[in-house]
């Protein structure tokens, strides 16, 4: 399976932004009425010196877009001369034209009069004016390295237009065009995307109308915004890594548009390994650019909006108030010497045999179904895929709904207000060509519902060859709560044993599995342990009896917990706990003895990756430069310091010396090459 590692590319040549998102200190949002040109100068040089040559700029609509058919020639003056910094020093910028939200803050021009910001056919007609003026006078600069449409408009156009319901994506996705079309029409022939954030159905479970696999049609990267809030350090240091290898199956490049912390949340330690392990995980899963938020603190703006009322977005910065790099800087500029030693605009990801089956239920909002099920599956995804790192796995995703969708329909839902799209009793479901067979074993984690086509697909699969794993999930709510899987006997080789309507209650603390065989590197009388977790519907096991399948490892109370069923060529591997879901919602939890377990299954499939390390303390990681050159990454997710010992391939440092055991800094980072 190809793992995609597309990058931006200008003038046929592709690029690794490395930068920030840029507002002066002196103004912040404001800065274009305060402009100082020196202090301006002053600010990008010191980017410059710690590795970041590209920004991300803002023009602030309220200043720049004065009344419905003027621009202010006065800021269009200051931000050619922004431009103008730019070029002296070397470096470009990427204008972001809409910026009507901005930390925490919306601000509209004073003409707008409440009109609906994407279905107001005048008021788009003047947005599409405003970019393609500025495009058309700023095209030929030098320093443009791309363009935005907005900053963040999911938020700022649902703020005055729809109050908190979902805003539709037909005018959503033509919204879109209409404004890249006017950068297009100003001359504008650099990269562009929209700036929304990556926040789409497909990502989250939450449709906000700005899905991504409409946008990824029209743009030439994504750029998704993270700033995640969890309840496990594993999970945080790899959030934005799992967005980017979800945002892959796009087709387009994904560039780490914002990112960053504030430091009133966090230590300047622990803000420096945040910002490391953000960096190295991304890359490995696939980005080519990274724009930090932001440049500069701004303490001495506490008295304008935001920072008045939201006095913590005063403190992302990279340098502080006095003017000095924060540890979170020097990390940027060990990261883009790093890039540059080991050429890493060149580098690609090594392809994948191991795929994760992203559920159908996630893209879409199937009738009467609810409406957790997706956010749902999007966070025991990326537990599984954090679970798939600890063991050292390289992985990528395979959406259902590639293979399988309905025919358009619209069906409003009158109590909610909301448009869900499904077919129709006349809009039969469109099967296609189902899930790909470029994958060697799948992954199911905790999926309470895939489409009866795809459980078909999957038993074709495993008949050819393929090995199918797939754990048992009832859902968190007691809508329909059963697993919707039409084919459970005859693909896994069980008869379920379950009672309508009632689950089967995990009702020990800790769930056990002892294996009763050898499977894939775990001894026989080997236990593994799980924290249990759930609802009240969801901590739930699945009793069954064997029609078939052979027991691979048992309970503390000797019922089957993981069963493999021989068919055709290939073979399923059932697993009667929700153990994913139950890392999902827990707390402080990696690595658990799921990535033990996914690195067995790899090895059963025989897709084990030859280069190991012997903690899954320690996340391994390889890319491929285009000399054939291999790089090797190990990651200390431990706050201790860790000694990892590679084997199954020769490595050495940079510098060309022999290595063995590998002793990493906490939350430290090596980089290594195969000898």
């Amino acid at each position: 399976m190809k793992r995609p590692n597309l990058k931006v590319e200008a003038a046929g040549q592709p690029q690794t932004w490395m930068g920030v998102n840029f507002w002066s200190r002196a103004g912040g949002p404001l800065m274009w009425r305060h402009y100082d040109g020196e202090i301006v100068s002053q600010e990008l040089d010191q980017m410059r010196e710690h590795g970041m040559t590209v920004t991300r700029s803002f023009l602030y609509w309220p200043d720049f877009h004065p009344e419905p058919d003027r621009l202010d020639e006065e800021m269009l003056r200051r931000y050619r001369d922004f431009l103008d910094r730019h070029q002296a020093l070397g470096m470009q910028t990427i204008p972001t034209f809409l910026v009507g939200h901005m930390s925490g803050q919306n601000w509209d021009p004073v003409w707008r009069d409440g009109r609906d910001l994407f279905d107001d056919v005048w008021f788009v007609a003047r947005q599409a004016w405003y970019v393609r003026e500025i495009t058309a006078r700023f095209k030929d600069h030098p320093a443009i390295a791309g363009w935005l449409l907005t900053n963040e408009v999911p938020i700022y156009g649902a703020w005055r237009s729809r109050g908190n319901s979902d805003l539709d994506p037909d005018v959503i996705i033509s919204w879109s065009q209409l404004l890249i079309d006017a950068v297009r029409a100003g001359g504008g022939t650099q990269p562009v995307s929209v700036g929304e954030g990556a926040w789409g159905v497909e990502i989250t479970g939450r449709d906000n109308g700005f899905r991504v696999r409409d946008i990824a049609a029209l743009v030439d990267f994504l750029g998704p915004h993270v700033y995640r809030m969890e309840t496990d350090q594993s999970r945080q240091f790899l959030g934005a890594a799992f967005i980017c290898e979800m945002l892959h199956r796009s087709g387009k490049p994904v560039v780490m548009e914002e990112f960053g912390l504030t430091s009133d949340y966090t230590s300047d330690e622990n803000a420096a390994h945040y910002y490391r392990q953000l960096l190295h995980h991304t890359l490995l899963a696939g980005s080519t650019g990274w724009l930090a938020w932001n440049n500069a603190d701004y303490d001495d703006l506490y008295a304008q909006a935001p920072y008045t009322h939201r006095p913590f977005e005063q403190h992302f910065g990279l340098i502080d108030r006095h003017l000095q790099p924060k540890p979170q800087a020097l990390e940027m500029r060990d990261f883009r010497a790093l890039l540059d030693r080991i050429d890493g605009a060149q580098l690609t990801r090594p392809d994948s045999q191991i795929a994760f089956v992203v559920t159908a239920y996630l893209d879409n909002q199937y009738p009467f179904t609810d409406v957790s099920d997706g956010p749902t599956a999007a966070a025991t995804l990326m537990q599984a895929y954090v679970s798939a790192r600890h063991a050292g796995l390289p992985v990528g995703f395979i959406r259902e709904a590639d293979g399988v969708s309905w025919k358009p329909g619209t069906v409003r839902d009158l109590d909610a207000g909301v448009q869900h799209r499904y077919a129709s009793a006349d809009e039969p479901m469109d099967v296609g060509a189902g899930l790909p067979d470029d994958a060697t074993l799948y992954l199911i984690p905790s999926t309470k519902h895939l489409t009866s086509p795809t459980w078909v697909r999957l038993g074709e699969l495993a008949a050819a060859g393929k090995t199918i794993y797939a754990s048992y999930f009832l859902g968190t709510h007691s809508n329909q709560r059963g697993p919707w899987w039409p084919t459970m006997h005859e693909l896994f080789g069980v008869k379920k044993l379950t009672r309508y309507g009632l689950v089967d209650v995990i009702e020990d603390d800790t769930v056990e599995f002892t294996f009763t065989q050898d499977f894939g590197g775990i001894a026989a009388g080997t236990t593994l342990s799980w924290r249990a977790a759930g609802t009240e519907n969801s901590r739930a096991y699945l009793p069954v009896e064997l029609d078939g399948a052979e027991v691979v490892a048992v309970d503390a109370h000797g019922r089957p917990a993981l069963l493999r069923h021989h068919l055709g060529e290939g073979q399923t591997i059932l697993c009667t706990y929700p153990i994913e879901h139950m890392a999902a919602v827990s707390a402080a939890v990696n690595p658990d003895s799921t990535a033990v377990l996914y690195a067995a299954l790899a090895a059963e499939a025989d897709v084990l990756p030859d280069l190991r390390v012997d903690s899954t303390d320690v996340v391994l990681g390889e890319m491929e430069h285009a000399d054939g050159a291999r790089y090797v990454w190990l990651i200390n997710m431990t706050d201790e310091e860790t000694t990892a010992t590679p084997a199954g391939a020769s490595l050495v440092t940079l510098d060309g010396d022999s290595v063995g055991q590998v002793t990493l800094a906490p939350f430290g980072v090596e980089v290594l090459k195969r000898a």
